[in-house]
């Protein structure tokens, strides 16, 4: 690892901290992924994390509300984290399917097929609580 990859993990360590420390299990290698991916059941709920101000300000305390204070328990929920964890991330994607790349993102998933998405773009802005009522509305 370089001194900017070093000083990058450094910096998004309290960013991987704050899903890890509420449920989320941190997918950070292609192998990871894959092993995910072929053992889980039932609903997952996937951050595709980031270090954007609508990653810290909106997608991560949104599904952090949703899974502890919404009512929604998934059986599995995990994050990758773009630009850090390159090669989890790109696996992750390709487990989406057609669905363009896009960071921050959520995810939702049945039995390992993608059953609603959220790109950047619809979290980016987003009035929080109407995001969160999405979160949750997903899980119906």
């Amino acid at each position: 690892m370089d001194a900017y990859q070093a000083y990058m993990r450094e910096v998004s360590q309290p960013m991987r901290d704050e899903l890890t420390n509420n449920g989320f299990k941190e997918l950070t290698t292609e192998e990871e992924v894959d092993q995910f991916m072929a053992n889980a059941k039932g609903s997952s709920l996937v951050l595709v994390n980031s270090v954007c101000g609508c990653a810290g300000g909106l997608a991560r305390p949104a599904v952090i509300y949703a899974t502890n204070e919404g009512g929604i328990k998934p059986d599995n929920m995990v994050t990758v984290f773009a630009g850090q964890d390159r090669e989890a991330t790109a696996k992750m994607r390709e487990y989406f399917g057609e669905i363009p790349p896009s960071s921050p993102s959520v995810a939702i998933l049945e039995d390992n097929k993608v059953k609603h998405f959220i790109p950047r773009e619809d979290i980016e802005g987003a009035d929080p609580d109407t995001f969160i009522q999405r979160i949750l509305s997903s899980f119906e």
